[in-house]
């Protein structure tokens, strides 16, 4: 018997707690049929020797901005690893506006003001702009500066035309005058006016965050929001452009959408006596098929911890008197939430701050209590300030907490200025959850930080901030549980733990060829093992030189 592709002499670790560990693999139809002795006397029309090198299932990023992640591949990337003061993204500003024309926008992101040493201001960047419009980002994707030519654009004369909006602030300095920044709701203001993107434009930035992921080793990401210009997402038309970028073969690893909540709208009478929600002919989370499937729905309830805008019970440390904001009322966000519950959606919540994650689980709760489901496992989307309550109602609930490595490592001294010393120990929890019995995914939150899970994965067993403070030690991870986290954890986080996760009979053929045994390197060295190859569904999707393939000849 001939199978499609036949991996030998390798050093597999399957995830699979049944058979851990293999030398040989058999794929038929982008799937896994047998290991090692159950593939006696069988070939693939390709082989590939693997040469002793580690193998692990392929990653999957639970929550990344895939869209947003292409995007900043196209346009300005502010990130501090390209721009290290303000001066230096005034600089980088002048550079691009010269390479354009006089009307065209300047677009970027990424940019965060505590390794800048302040926020762009809007008069340096009408400078650097040279009469263009302008609109950048904030790495945290919450809030954006924009120039005065921007304002004109979209029609402000000025930032005194600028209203006040619930649940955005519109910064102004201590004489009235408007800075530049919008934070929140207010951002839409201007962003609004700048979506959707053309068709093209679009796939080009997916097909640029995909080819991105797999040289990373991601075989799956969850996209968290589509569909709105208004909130998160490029347009209406999201997942249209997501699947005609498919279709082309431009869209190489398996994406799980997740609608953002004003995309979805009251149905009327599905039934008798039950009115549903959901997206016009019915659809829902679970849609799809094994390269591209609807998820849950998403919901934003406060803002971000990186612009001190998170939802808290207590003052931000370094900003005495600001305790955030919910950027819709929290009592509307439950009814919302019982409804989507009821109509069998499963709901992703972000939620920060410690008063917005508590608001989260209370909201799951009386869902719960409303219309009981077996496994419905709603999400609360970083979940970064919890008390040991919370982690114990989290499991109980059996919500899924999706908290990311890297905002420790690129963040962590922003969590610790935030937070003050002590509670910023109580952020992006980790080893509470899997203590607790909870799955926890692995996730990275790009373009906000890096999306590479070698990097998320170090950072999730390490926790280290810059400075080289451990941002709570007990709540490192081993590197198993981390490892299993981004492919198990991943894949039950979208309900496809029996699609994928393991390298398991039946399951789907996607792995990842390592540089190293990323289990056995010491914990510091971790980022350093290095993606030799990405296999999706049995197909090489990127080689940097790990595989030596044969293909046999038609007998």
């Amino acid at each position: 018997m001939k199978l499609d592709v036949v991996m030998r002499n390798g050093r597999i670790h399957t995830g699979d707690r049944a058979r851990p560990e293999a030398h040989t693999i058999g794929i038929l139809n982008g799937r896994v049929v047998g290991f090692d002795d159950e593939l006696h006397g069988m070939h693939g029309i390709v082989e590939h020797d693997l040469d002793g090198q580690n193998v692990v299932p392929g990653f999957h990023d639970a929550h990344q901005h895939l869209s947003y992640l292409g995007l900043r591949q196209l346009q300005l990337d502010a990130h501090h690893s390209k721009v290290r003061t303000l001066d230096e993204l005034y600089a980088a500003i002048e550079r691009l506006a010269s390479t354009l024309g006089p009307d065209e926008w300047i677009l970027g992101g990424g940019f965060d003001q505590t390794r800048l040493g302040a926020f762009p201001h809007i008069d340096g960047l009408d400078r650097a702009a040279g009469g263009r419009p302008l609109w950048l980002t904030h790495t945290s994707e919450h809030m954006g500066v924009v120039n005065s030519e921007g304002l004109r654009r979209v029609g402000f004369a000025d930032g005194s035309e600028l209203p006040e909006v619930p649940g955005g602030i519109v910064d102004r300095d201590a004489s009235g005058r408007f800075t530049g920044l919008l934070q929140e709701q207010a951002k839409d203001l201007v962003a609004s006016h700048l979506k959707p993107p053309p068709a093209e434009y679009l796939i080009r930035a997916l097909e640029a965050g995909t080819t991105l992921g797999l040289s990373q080793g991601l075989t799956s990401i969850t996209e968290p929001g589509i569909g709105s210009v208004t909130g998160l997402g490029n347009g209406p038309a999201d997942l249209h452009w997501f699947q005609s970028a498919k279709e082309q073969g431009r869209l190489g690893l398996r994406v799980c959408v997740m609608p953002y909540i004003t995309q979805v709208h009251d149905l009327g009478m599905i039934e008798p006596g039950l009115r549903g929600q959901g997206l016009d002919l019915g659809l829902r989370s679970g849609f799809g098929d094994e390269f591209l499937h609807i998820g849950a729905v998403k919901v934003l309830s406060d803002g971000a911890l990186f612009g001190r805008s998170a939802a808290m019970s207590c003052d931000f440390h370094d900003t005495p008197g600001n305790r955030g904001l919910f950027q819709f009322d929290p009592g509307e966000l439950r009814e919302t939430v019982i409804g989507l519950n009821r109509a069998g959606w499963q709901v992703a919540m972000h939620a920060v701050g410690d008063l917005a994650v508590a608001e989260a689980i209370e909201t799951y709760a009386l869902a719960a209590l409303d219309h009981p489901r077996a496994d419905a496992r709603h999400r609360i989307e970083h979940c970064t300030v919890t008390s040991p309550a919370d982690v114990a109602r989290i499991a109980e609930l059996g919500i899924v907490p999706v908290p990311q490595g890297t905002h420790l490592s690129e963040g962590g001294e922003s969590i610790l200025a935030g937070l003050g010393p002590e509670l910023a120990h109580s952020a992006y929890r980790m080893r509470s959850f899997v203590d607790a019995g909870v799955v926890l995914p692995g996730s990275t939150d790009a373009p906000v930080v890096g999306g590479a899970p070698i990097r998320s994965i170090h950072d999730m067993v390490n926790r280290m901030a810059p400075s080289g403070v451990v941002v709570g030690p007990d709540e490192r991870l081993t590197v198993e549980q981390a490892v299993r986290a981004y492919t198990h954890g991943s894949a039950y986080a979208d309900h496809r733990e029996h699609e994928k996760g393991t390298l398991s009979l039946g399951k789907l053929a996607d792995l990842v060829v390592l540089s190293d045994d990323i289990f056995s390197v010491p914990a510091d060295r971790i980022c350093d093992v290095e993606v030799g190859a990405t296999i999706v569904g049995g197909e090489v999707r990127f080689d940097a030189g790990a595989l030596r393939s044969g293909v046999l000849q038609p007998s």
